[in-house]
This record gives C-alpha cells, structure tokens and sequence, in this order.
C-alpha cells in the first residue's frame, strides 16, 4: 500500500476492541502530532491518555459534565456515554493549551490543534488501529477540562477513542474532491457541491 492509498483508506471507527497501542506505538503515534503546522511554534496540542482502570473514572466525570450542562440529560443518553468511555480500549483527551494574549490568534491554535490530531488519527489508521474523534457539548464545560487538567483558559477538543479494529471494513464510499474545488480566475468560484 502507498502513502497515499494508506491515507484514502482511512476511515473513522468506534468498533474497537483490545489491544491499544503499546506505549512505544503510542510514542511514535504522537510524534506525528509534532509535524503539525503551528504558526509561531506555541505547540497548542496536549493529549490526556486514559486506560486501564482510569477508564470508569473519567466516564464518571463525563456523566457529571453532561447533567451540569442539562440536569434532564435522557437515561440512555448518560448509559451510552458511561459504557462507551469505561469500556474503549484508550482515550486520549484532546487538549488546546491556549494563549489567548499570544500574537497567533485563537483560532489558528485551535487549527494547529486539529491539524495534530488529524496527523495522529492518520498514523493510528498507519499503524493498524482504529479510531474516532468524539466532541459535543461536554467539550464546552471548563469543569470537565480543569478535571483533566486543563484549566481555563485551555479547553478540550474533544475525545478519540482508539484500540484495534473489531473487524474489517470496507471504507465508506467519499464525494468526488470535484465537487469541493473549483479554479479562480479572477472571478468568485462557485462549488458543485453547493448546488445540491
């Protein structure tokens, strides 16, 4: 397979199961991260790994952030989350270490951080695990992000769940990059895709 098939044939998967990365994987995972654009060199990104028997008590601390943000969170909505968080075979918290003074602006921190993970989910797929980036409402809670700590002003950007794939699958079918791209030539573009 070549570098770029490996990276056409990735897809996102919540189907996982044990093993995780050992902890030389994870380390060479990682180090992709550091490959990532960062515009001033702040090295937004921090990664929060949790395995083994820290799992029941971060899903724990999940169930807690979602009733803070709706004290009437449905049942099976908090059980769903419970199961999914104690049972992953890895999480890694995804942190923004941010510095809202900094001359780089907010939002291109937040881009380096995205750009890192999209690095990390490549070489996890690279490696033959599988993954999932996993946000929501949850990653607004400044509570929840002090708790694993990143205190204000950092923030989360959400969760991966990460093991081995249960099985394999083919990838989903993607749109043609045709339909997201067009040629300026001097006057505004217009994309396929936004004609649907």
């Amino acid at each position: 397979m070549t570098p770029l098939d490996m990276l056409l044939s990735r897809a996102s998967t919540d189907h996982l199961v044990e093993p995780a990365p050992s902890a030389a994987q994870l380390a060479d995972v990682l180090a992709t991260a550091m490959r990532a654009p960062d515009h001033g060199k702040l090295r937004p990104w921090r990664y929060v790994l949790i395995e083994g028997n820290a799992r029941p008590l971060a899903a724990e601390r999940i169930v807690a952030s979602m009733l803070r943000l709706d004290p009437n969170a449905p049942e099976a909505k908090l059980t769903k989350r419970r199961t999914r968080f104690s049972t992953m075979p890895l999480i890694i918290a995804l942190g923004m270490h941010l510095r809202p003074d900094n001359k780089i602006p907010l939002w291109e921190q937040e881009m380096a951080v995205a750009a890192a993970t999209m690095n990390v989910l490549n070489a996890l797929h690279a490696t033959g695990f599988g993954a999932v980036w996993v946000s929501g409402e949850i990653t607004e809670d400044p509570v929840l992000a002090a708790e694993l700590g990143l205190p204000a002003p950092h923030k989360l950007a959400g969760f991966l769940f990460v093991g081995t794939p249960a099985e394999q699958r083919q990838p989903p079918r993607r749109p043609d990059p045709a339909q997201f791209s067009a040629y300026w030539t001097g006057t505004p573009v217009t994309f396929a895709a936004d004609k649907e």
